[in-house]
């Protein structure tokens, strides 16, 4: 056993309990952070179902206007060419018990069309609208689920780091303790026992 190994001296003693208290205190902290990372998974999962619910609605809202679009106008795919490529997508990122989880936006800019309206008509610009929400709610969707992940991994490393604290460092620590601590008191019993054996062949040798 582990406990047999170390040597049952005062410094020890003091080395090991130090090392209790700091495994309790990191137990201790571990399950705070635990705890406050399953609170915020559990407000996103609850945005996440939200969204993905709307996200539905909206990609079935703007694929039913662009199709209606493709119906008034035949194929809009060279109106479509002519809207330019999203770029304003901009990832940072925000801290929570160390875990960075990231913050996307769009960047707001003015709502520009970029197509001629004499040979389109409002089912194009309904879908163009359209669209356009569909990416904002995009963005979210993929913020909260990126953070749900990282969330999840966070959880289950944290999770383990305090199951070996409580499962294996700390009770190790305290069959340690208690081995060094009943080793002393053993042999201040065994060094109280042979004084007083002495003092008694002390006594005996000093009457004759």
């Amino acid at each position: 056993m582990a406990e047999q190994q170390v040597f049952a001296t005062k410094g020890n003693l003091i080395l090991y309990k130090k090392a209790l208290k700091l495994a309790a205190l990191g137990y201790e902290l571990l399950d705070r952070k635990r705890n406050i990372l399953i609170r915020e998974l559990m407000s996103l999962v609850d945005k996440a179902g939200e969204l993905r619910g709307s996200i539905e609605d909206t990609y079935k809202e703007a694929y039913s206007a662009l199709q209606l679009a493709n119906i008034s106008m035949g194929l809009v795919t060279p109106y479509a060419n002519c809207i330019p490529v999203e770029t304003g997508v901009e990832i940072r990122t925000r801290s929570v018990m160390g875990v960075e989880l990231p913050k996307v936006t769009l960047k707001e800019r003015p709502l520009k069309v970029t197509y001629g309206f004499s040979q389109t008509d409002s089912q194009l610009d309904r879908a163009y609208l359209a669209f356009e929400k569909v990416k904002q709610t995009t963005a979210v969707l993929a913020e909260v689920e990126n953070s749900i992940y990282r969330l999840s991994v966070a959880i289950k490393k944290t999770q383990r780091r305090a199951n070996a604290l409580q499962n294996i460092i700390i009770p190790r620590n305290e069959r340690i303790v208690k081995f060094i601590t009943d080793s002393l008191e053993e042999k201040d019993r065994e060094e109280f026992s042979r004084m007083k054996v002495i003092k008694a062949a002390k006594l005996k040798s000093a009457q004759k």
